[in-house]
């Protein structure tokens, strides 16, 4: 092996991080993350058929005899690309063919543990940042034993062999050997102690645009996602759920419902009560039947209103934790030659998959089975251990494609409804949420209130910088905090860490809890703070002054990747460029998820206050690009999300529940409202940030600002509409 050099990392693996299964299971070779066997990882996930189906795919790597080579993919895709990306990194270290790549997804397995997360989860833009390494590490490892078995039945050495494309060869004899004619023979090899890992120069997959693995498949429809599964004898529940947040059901008849024909059953389980029929219609006509009386509880009287009011009040008198302070900002602005202050306002928000939430589960012969479209392999497998009663071990998740995850698949409330149904009904239920269930029954980002003051000097510098944020955290509601902890960090991340240097600033927060149920939302607190932070420095620059591009540049050190990012959007917007009448561009940068996103929306404002994004130029630094194709559409559909929000959505309560119900009342962007994005990656050598989620914290800013550009209102809450602006 050659020697390590600063662009070769080599990194040591323990023997035990790496499983071989053995040439006389088929004459294949299994590489990847240790895996006790086991009879749950002995199941064969579902994947591409195999001529060694004895072998569980419980690794990274799978090559079989007739030249197959599969890679396990352990995060969920739910069309951010992952099923490509991944095996891109593993392929590009093994030398893989590309064209000949299958991909499968990984059972639920602790050995999969996301390390930036704690579990098998996908979420906070992690899947290539935390396999930038170990996939490559395996599929070096496994390119190494090829090649040492090449040259064992050779007898050559090692060093004077090389692969590609698949095939080791010798170029001194002329000798070939594919992958899989290799296979048994490199499952004897010894793992390798250390590997050698490309240096990026030398990549020939990574860094490139290449077509998704999973289009085919979603093209011709052979993509299973939730709602396709089928099995033998599977029946079809949905639940009904108390209308008011918090309650629970007091008493039901369902005579009415067990006459409707194909109605099984009728059961009551945690989330309300179930009706469990031969399809997904008698399953409908049942519920309608239900005679249920309801426990509103002490949630009845809930208003949006009312819930403004605490927040407001909260932010105002309730007992603030300090989240950041440097210098002394509230002295500064008792000196400042001019103060501006604001307050900002954000609503509930709904993920609105477009797939509804839906599960499927089986308990059979002590074992139970769970297909989902879930984010969280291993909170699907634990919760289904509660519910089942059976051991951990006796659970097997089986991730389907997602039809949009956005945070809220992460949460099983949907995998305990199908479990707790299939055990009461002993045979496989799949269990159906209505789009109205998804949207009543979301876990939805938190609404809050902000103050902000700002001091600036009679010269235009900005001098101190202060913001107050009240609203209910994630963390807590759902045990996540300490007793102790003051501070949810979701709630402040983009306030709590300014890109600007400035010599005074003070960022605090207080928790206002409130019953509406929370869970993570695409770029959780940045899309909240990136918005408010982002909109009030126009404010400052406005008071200062200045242009608000040129204020945040000066504000920004030289050199710094936010600037880089701001000065690229800047300059391929044209920032500073004459517009027709009625039209202004705006600018915002956020850093998230380990990248740094700045983004200029040029944006029209009709005389009845209707509003128009034209064009939104994208600049992103994410450290290494795995697949250039994939980031630029990440960039896209972030902006999308995130413009969709800022134009129409909120979830909004009155007694008790909330009012929307489908994408009439909750107002998504529609095809004709989308601009034109420009996508401009940023070179770096730094390794990968996230892509996922960090186009959408600046969308709303940018649209604010240009907003407060034509029309000279600062846009204080969102969506727009409660601004008194409208969608064109």
């Amino acid at each position: 092996m050659a020697a390590p050099t600063p662009d070769h990392p080599t990194t040591r693996i323990s023997r035990r991080s790496f499983l071989k299964a053995s040439a006389l299971a088929g004459g294949g070779l299994l590489l990847g993350l240790y895996l006790p066997v086991s009879g749950r990882q002995a199941q064969a996930a579902e994947g591409p058929a195999s001529s060694e189906a004895a072998f569980a795919p419980n690794a990274w790597l799978r090559i079989t005899s007739d030249d197959a080579v599969t890679v396990l993919v352990d995060r969920s895709e739910m069309g951010q690309g992952v099923m490509t990306a991944l095996p891109m990194l593993l392929a590009e270290e093994l030398e893989a063919d590309w064209g000949r790549i299958q991909t499968a997804f990984a059972p639920a397995d602790d050995a999969y543990t996301n390390s930036l997360l704690g579990s098998q989860l996908t979420g906070g833009s992690t899947a290539v940042r935390n396999a930038w390494r170990p996939l490559r590490e395996a599929g070096a490892a496994g390119r190494e034993m090829l090649v040492a078995a090449a040259a064992a039945r050779w007898g050559v050495d090692p060093d004077a062999c090389e692969a590609a494309e698949q095939v080791v060869r010798h170029p001194g004899s002329g000798r070939s050997a594919t992958f899989g004619a290799l296979a048994a023979e490199a499952a004897e090899m010894p793992v390798p102690e250390a590997v050698l890992l490309k240096a990026p120069q030398d990549f020939r997959l990574v860094g490139t645009a290449r077509d998704r693995l999973d289009a085919p498949a979603k093209v011709d429809g052979s993509a299973r996602f939730g709602l396709d599964v089928q099995l033998d004898g599977l029946l079809t529940a949905q639940v009904a759920r108390c209308p008011v947040i918090g309650g629970t059901v007091r008493t039901y008849d369902a005579s009415e419902a067990e006459r409707i024909p194909g109605v099984r059953q009728v059961v009551e389980i945690d989330a309300g009560v179930a009706v469990i029929a031969d399809g997904f219609w008698p399953a409908q006509k049942g519920r309608e039947a239900l005679s249920i009386e309801w426990d509103y509880g002490e949630h009845a009287g809930l208003s949006s209103a009312g819930i403004e009011r605490q927040l407001r009040e909260a932010a105002d008198t309730g007992a603030a934790a300090t989240a950041h302070s440097e210098g002394g900002a509230d002295g500064a602005l008792a000196q400042a030659a001019t103060t501006v202050e604001a307050a900002y306002e954000v609503p509930f928000l709904a993920h609105a998959c477009m797939e509804p939430m839906n599960a499927t589960a089986r308990i059979a012969d002590g074992v139970c089975e769970v297909w989902a479209p879930t984010q969280d392999q291993t909170a699907t497998q634990q919760v289904a251990a509660e519910i089942s009663g059976l051991p951990q071990e006796q659970v097997h998740v089986h991730t389907t494609y997602l039809g949009g995850g956005f945070g809220r698949r992460s949460h099983t409330d949907f995998v305990a409804d199908a479990v707790a149904c299939a055990k009461a009904a002993g045979a496989p239920v799949k269990v159906v949420w209505t789009r109205a269930d998804t949207t009543r029954h979301d876990r939805y980002r938190p609404a809050t209130f902000n103050r902000l003051r700002a001091a600036v000097a009679s010269d235009g510098a900005v001098r101190a910088w202060r913001h107050r944020i009240a609203g209910p955290s994630i963390m807590a509601q759902n045990g996540m905090l300490g007793p102790d902890q003051q501070i949810d960090p979701t709630s402040v991340e983009a306030a709590d860490a300014l890109p600007y240097s400035l010599p005074h600033i003070h960022v605090d927060y207080v928790m206002a809890s409130t019953p509406v149920p929370l869970w993570w939302w695409r770029s959780v607190g940045h899309s909240q703070n990136g918005f408010i932070r982002e909109a009030f420095l126009d404010e400052v620059a406005a008071a200062a002054g200045a242009d608000p591009y040129e204020l945040r540049r000066r504000l920004i050190p030289a050199g710094d990747r936010h600037r880089t990012v701001l000065e690229r959007a800047a300059e391929e917007a044209g920032w500073g460029s004459p517009l027709p009448e009625g039209r202004a561009r705006g600018i915002a940068v956020v850093y998230s998820f380990g990248s740094y996103c700045a983004e200029v929306a040029e944006v029209s404002v009709s005389g009845d206050r209707e509003v128009r994004v034209h064009r939104v130029d994208v600049a992103i630094d994410c450290g290494a690009v795995v697949n250039l194709e994939i980031v630029a559409e990440q960039m896209e559909s972030g902006v999308v999300y995130g413009l969709s929000a800022a134009m129409g959505e909120a979830v909004t309560v009155s007694r008790g529940q909330v009012e929307q119900a489908n994408f009439d009342d909750y107002a998504v962007l529609t095809i004709d409202q989308m601009p034109e994005v420009r996508v401009h990656i940023v070179a770096s050598d730094a390794d990968p940030g996230g892509v996922g989620e960090p186009a959408t914290p600046p969308i709303a800013p940018a649209v604010a600002n240009a907003v407060r550009a034509v029309t000279g209102e600062p846009v204080r809450r969102l969506p727009l509409a409660r601004a008194g602006f409208r969608a064109a």
